[in-house]
């Protein structure tokens, strides 16, 4: 089981990217998805969280300018970062609450990582 995440990379100040993050695994449940990330030198700061059905938060610093959404059939989840700034720039990471069942056939709960995406905005 894991989560792969994509879609980073530099833009201009104003300009627009969708990152995604996709989880594989057999017998997989995904429940809440949250994008997190991480500015060199400064911790690492959630920056929105949907649930299974649906329901979404933002970071403040965000509301209005990013969109997460999620596909539940594709096990897929997005960020739409619009309107990016230069403290926009960070390692994003996604991580999923998931279910999954091991060689016993035991239903085993776990929080998956992602590897991380670079976004980088200049100005």
């Amino acid at each position: 089981v894991q989560l792969q995440a994509s879609g980073g990379g530099s833009v201009q100040a104003g300009g627009s990217l969708r990152l995604s993050c996709v989880a594989s695994g057999r017998r997989l449940t995904i429940r809440d998805m949250e994008w997190y990330r991480q500015a060199p030198g400064k911790q690492r700061e959630l920056v929105a969280r949907i649930t299974s059905g649906g329901t979404t938060n933002y970071a403040d610093s965000v509301k209005g300018r990013f969109t997460i959404s999620r596909d539940n059939a594709k096990k897929t989840m997005y960020l739409q970062m619009n309107s990016l700034k230069p403290e926009d720039t960070a390692v994003y990471y996604c991580n999923a609450d998931s279910i999954y069942y091991n060689d016993y056939d035991e239903p085993i709960a776990h929080l998956l990582w992602g590897q991380g995406t670079l976004v980088t905005v200049s100005s």
